[in-house]
């Protein structure tokens, strides 16, 4: 089965969030740059993707006039392909020639995508369902998605953990199979 690996959203501008935690970044960019490279020897395509508004706001840290949608620079990727969205799902994200995710994947027969990235239960989940609807099988990789805590309309705080723990549950066995970065290409 052909596969690609998407690497969504791993770019500067999080950094300029304020929900933005950096204690989880060293293992999960481990993570990442493990896949990237097991996935160059084995002649997987490398598909990056980036979120980039509509606005040319400088101040808006995910505008093209920013200067931070770019990759983190502890990552070193030279990416088959590069894409960029404006909504939570990959698959819509286009090359700067208007070819889509979804259609780079067809064109090439993959049959298979291995989800990576920023931020868990948004772009990550939200490409993961919608690559099972479309047909594509789904290596969900859970310890290369990266998120922050977040708080509930109750008050409660979700920690990164719970946030993970719950997109892998609403995921396993019904848009994909949920891997750890050691078993993603086994």
């Amino acid at each position: 089965m052909k596969q690609a690996l998407i690497v969504i959203d791993v770019q500067e501008s999080f950094r300029k969030r304020p929900y933005w935690r950096g204690d989880e970044l060293p293992a999960f960019l481990a993570n990442v740059q493990s896949l990237i490279d097991l996935a160059r020897t084995r002649g997987i395509p490398i598909l990056q993707v980036f979120h980039q508004e509509l606005t040319d706001d400088a101040s808006d840290a995910f505008s093209r006039s920013s200067g931070l949608v770019r990759a983190m620079p502890e990552l070193s990727l030279r990416a088959d392909a590069v894409f960029h969205k404006h909504v939570h799902s990959a698959m819509f994200a286009e090359t700067a020639d208007g070819i889509t995710l979804e259609a780079w994947l067809r064109h090439r027969g993959v049959e298979e995508v291995l989800v990576t990235g920023i931020r868990t239960e948004q772009c990550c989940e939200t490409t993961t369902r919608h690559a099972s609807d479309l047909g594509f099988g789904v290596r969900y990789v859970a310890d290369a998605t990266l998120t922050f805590p977040m708080q509930a309309r109750s008050g409660r705080e979700f920690s990164a953990a719970e946030i993970r723990e719950r997109t892998e549950l609403v995921l396993d066995g019904r848009f994909a199979r949920i891997v750890t970065t050691a078993d993603a290409l086994a």
